[in-house]
């Protein structure tokens, strides 16, 4: 195991910059900062979902996400270090497969609500989708493991399922979307 924290602050971030896992320096609202930033609060979202009451196969589901999120965050700490591979893709896949198979077909788009682990689900799925769009963006700046991208995008999708799986559980279905109705031309 690497270093220990021993002391929290070290008032070297006053600047406004931050270090990276290799000791370099950059700006705290650099590319790989905010990509880095927003898997870490994709990850806070999902521990505040493990405080629910949860069935244990979900417990274990995510708890292995979280540990996949940190590796994901070590990578992109470190320009040029790769942690993330596709067999993480792999696994969401076959835990989405299964999810979704219990499930009925989806007609109509959902809201994300219902109970409250659903809704915390779809929160973290909002935060996912906003972590791809930031390790995206980095991408376009600096080389960035596709299988990262790749990860997120199925965890999005993984975590869109599971919110229907938990609502469904709960009894409380999905919320559909209503649209507004339009107002008649000439009214």
């Amino acid at each position: 195991m690497g270093h220990r924290l021993t002391k929290i602050y070290t008032r070297t971030g006053d600047d406004g910059t931050t270090g990276l896992g290799d000791g370099t320096r950059v700006a705290k609202d650099n590319a790989r900062v905010e990509a880095l930033g927003t898997v870490d609060e994709l990850n806070s979202a999902l521990g505040l979902l493990l405080t629910e009451s949860l069935p244990p196969e979900v417990v274990s589901a995510l708890t292995g996400i979280q540990h996949a999120l940190f590796d994901l965050g070590a990578e992109l700490s470190i320009p040029g270090h790769r942690i993330v591979s596709d067999r993480r893709t792999d696994e969401l896949e076959s835990q989405l497969d299964r999810w979704n198979a219990e499930l009925p077909p989806l007609k109509e788009f959902i809201l994300p609500g219902g109970a409250r682990p659903a809704a915390l689900c779809h929160l973290g799925r909002s935060i996912c989708r906003r972590a791809e769009r930031r390790v995206y963006s980095l991408s376009r700046l600096e080389p960035v493991s596709p299988a990262a991208l790749r990860y997120l995008n199925r965890l999005s999708d993984l975590l869109f399922v599971l919110a229907r799986l938990l609502n469904q559980a709960a009894g409380s279905g999905d919320v559909l979307w209503q649209p507004t109705p339009r107002d008649e031309p000439g009214s």
